[in-house]
């Protein structure tokens, strides 16, 4: 038997938070790490640097993007915890002004005046706090991100993601290293893109033509800056 609870979560839209994270960490992961490496590659003609400069870049790659992740999804925690806060003070203070504002919210939505102000009343008898974090607000169980959670997708996919260019810096011929890396890292990123469209529910194509385009944008131009400012080590 489907229940509504089953059937909400099967929309693709209740992976939106950690998707999101999960796949901006490897999609960073692998572009920023394989242009990295693509500069240092233009560079060089022995392996260590180029070794040395991706271990570090995907280290302080993957701290950067969980530290960055908490810090932002924490600082959104905290204004709408402030704004929940507010709400309830001014339910307590001007019931009727806030069951007149959840009407007018209700009647903009397409209900008939009456209809908007029974609503707003029976929900506001069950829970006006609620009522109000919801349709005032904004606020709900898929728009509210767990800064731990973010933070750990973040961190964890981009150390994934970077890993990728990493192996083919360890095995890839030194001598045209900087080709072997755009190859496949258009491969990963093809992957990656196609993964994201599935699990998201979203076109194939689209996000794989985005995906590719901008990674190959991060890497031409990353090469180019080692040619041009490059010394050989």
């Amino acid at each position: 038997m489907i229940t509504i609870d089953n059937y909400l979560d099967s929309h693709y839209i209740h992976r939106s938070n950690w998707l999101r994270a999960a796949v901006l960490g490897a999609n960073d992961g692998i572009i920023s790490i394989s242009s990295l490496a693509i500069g240092v590659a233009a560079a060089s003609v022995t392996r260590e640097p180029i070794v040395l400069a991706t271990v570090a870049g995907l280290v302080a790659g993957a701290l950067s993007m969980a530290a960055g992740e908490y810090v932002s999804v924490s600082s959104q925690t905290d204004t709408e915890k402030s704004d929940i806060e507010r709400e309830r003070q001014e339910l307590q203070e001007m019931p009727e002004v806030e069951l007149n504002i959840l009407a007018q919210i209700y009647e903009k939505r397409g209900l008939r005046k009456e209809t908007a102000m029974q609503v707003a009343i029976e929900l506001t008898e069950k829970d006006a706090l609620g009522a109000h974090i919801r349709d005032e607000l904004g606020i709900n169980e898929i728009s509210q991100s767990n800064p731990i959670q973010a933070a750990f997708a973040s961190g964890a996919s981009f150390t994934v993601g970077g890993v990728l260019p990493l192996l083919i810096v360890l095995f890839a011929p030194v001598k045209g290293m900087e080709y072997w890396l755009y190859g496949f890292t258009i491969i990963f990123l093809v992957i990656l893109g196609v993964t994201s469209a599935k699990t998201g529910g979203s076109s194939i194509k689209i996000a794989v033509i985005r995906i590719t385009i901008w990674g190959s944008i991060a890497m031409v131009l990353s090469a180019l800056v080692g040619y041009i400012f490059g010394v050989k080590v």
